[in-house]
């Protein structure tokens, strides 16, 4: 039992910063890693970045937000972030926050109720 709620979503200029948070509470003590998504209107949801949950706090990026977007988490507050910078048209979409939870042999994804972010200008 994993729950997962978003905040920091908004409106931005084009050029612009926003931060995102997640905050998982529950079975948090399972989670293998935790990772941020979006879907734009009429496209995939498709994935942002994602990092481990356990030491070395391993992550990966889709190649359309790297160099721009950072993960990280503070595993003291159980809260993963998303800093966004260099934002653009392309990056407007609800994003989702999502954890992996393993129970004997199966993985299981949950996910948060989303976020919107617009880029405006």
């Amino acid at each position: 039992q994993v729950q997962l709620v978003e905040s920091g979503g908004g409106l931005v200029q084009a050029g612009g910063s926003l931060s995102l948070s997640c905050a998982a509470s529950g079975s948090i003590h399972s989670i293998n890693a935790m990772s941020w998504h979006r879907q734009a209107p009429g496209k995939q949801r498709d994935l942002v970045a994602a990092i481990t949950s356990g030491s070395g706090g391993s992550t990966n990026y889709a190649d359309s937000v790297k160099g721009r977007f950072t993960i990280s988490r503070d595993n003291a507050k159980n809260t993963v972030y998303l800093q966004m910078n260099s934002l653009n048209s392309e990056d407007t979409a609800v994003y989702y926050c999502n954890a992996v939870r393993t129970v004997g042999a199966v993985n299981l994804d949950y996910w948060g109720q989303g976020t919107q972010v617009t880029i405006s200008s």
